[in-house]
C-alpha cells in the first residue's frame, strides 16, 4: 500500500490538467475493434469498448484532444477463443506459422493455449481502422513471414456466391469465405532491420499493398519482438 500511495489520485483531473498543459497523453486500447460490444462480432466481445474514442469516457480525455490514432495490426492474423475467423488456416500451414510467430510462438501468454492462425485480413482491418478513426497504422511481426515463397492476403469475402470487400453483419460473417490474393515473398531473414529502405523489395511491396488496401498509411513496422526492432517510415 505504501509503495503505490504516491500514485493514487483523481485520474480524470490529472489527465485533464496534463492536456491543458500541452503534455503528451498516451492511451492503449487492448484487444481491438472486433471485440467491441457495439461494432464488434457479438457475442464474441469484451465487456467495455476498445475503440479509441472511448478514451474520452474511460480516461477523461476531451474528444478534441485526440489527435493521433495508431491502429496496431499484425502482418498476419491470430485469434484466441471462439468466433468467426474468415482468413483462418489449419493443419501444417497453421502449425508452421504458429511456431514462427510471436516471441516464442503464438501461444496464450497465461494459458499456453495455441492461438488460431490466419492470413492478413484486409476486409476486417479496413473496417477496424475506420471504426477507430485511425490516422496511421503499425504493422507488427512482418519478419515472421520471411519463410514463405508466396504470401496469401484475404482481400475480400465470398458470401453465398457473391464477392464483397465490405465487412458483413454478424449473420453473414458466419458464412463468409476468404478471397485470397498471392503476393511474392522475400525469402530471407529481416529480423532487427530498423531502416525501411534496407528491407527487401518484396517486403516493402507487402507493406505498401496493405496500406493501400486498408486506406491508412503504415508508419511503424516491427521486425521482431524486441522493442528496439522497429522501423519508422
Amino acid at each position: 500500500r505504501e509503495q503505490i500511495r504516491p500514485y493514487v489520485q483523481d485520474s480524470v483531473a490529472y489527465v485533464q490538467q496534463a492536456e491543458k498543459q500541452g503534455k503528451t497523453i498516451l492511451l492503449e486500447g487492448q484487444l481491438g475493434t472486433l471485440k467491441d460490444p457495439d461494432v464488434g462480432i457479438y457475442p464474441f466481445v469484451t465487456s467495455s469498448s476498445p475503440i479509441a474514442g472511448y478514451g474520452t469516457v474511460g480516461a477523461g480525455v476531451p474528444p478534441y484532444a485526440i489527435k493521433e490514432i495508431v491502429a496496431v495490426t499484425k502482418a498476419y492474423s491470430s485469434a484466441v477463443g471462439a468466433g468467426p475467423f474468415v482468413s483462418e488456416i489449419f493443419g501444417e500451414d497453421a502449425d508452421v506459422l504458429r511456431r514462427r510467430g510471436g516471441d516464442a510462438g503464438e501461444y496464450g501468454a497465461t494459458t499456453g493455449r495455441p492461438r488460431r492462425m490466419g492470413w492478413f485480413d484486409v476486409v476486417a482491418t479496413r473496417y477496424g481502422c475506420a471504426c477507430q478513426g485511425a490516422t496511421t497504422a503499425a504493422l507488427t511481426a512482418i519478419d515472421v513471414l520471411g519463410y514463405l515463397d508466396e504470401i496469401p492476403v484475404c482481400v475480400a469475402y465470398e458470401i453465398d456466391g457473391k464477392i464483397t470487400d465490405q465487412f458483413p453483419n454478424q449473420l453473414e460473417i458466419e458464412r463468409a469465405k476468404p478471397v485470397l490474393e498471392m503476393l511474392p515473398g522475400w525469402k530471407c531473414d529481416i529480423r532487427g532491420i530498423t531502416e525501411y529502405d534496407r528491407l527487401p523489395a518484396n517486403a516493402k511491396k507487402y507493406v505498401e499493398f496493405i496500406e493501400r488496401a486498408i486506406g491508412v498509411p503504415v508508419s511503424i513496422l516491427s521486425t521482431g519482438p524486441r522493442r528496439e526492432e522497429v522501423a519508422y517510415r
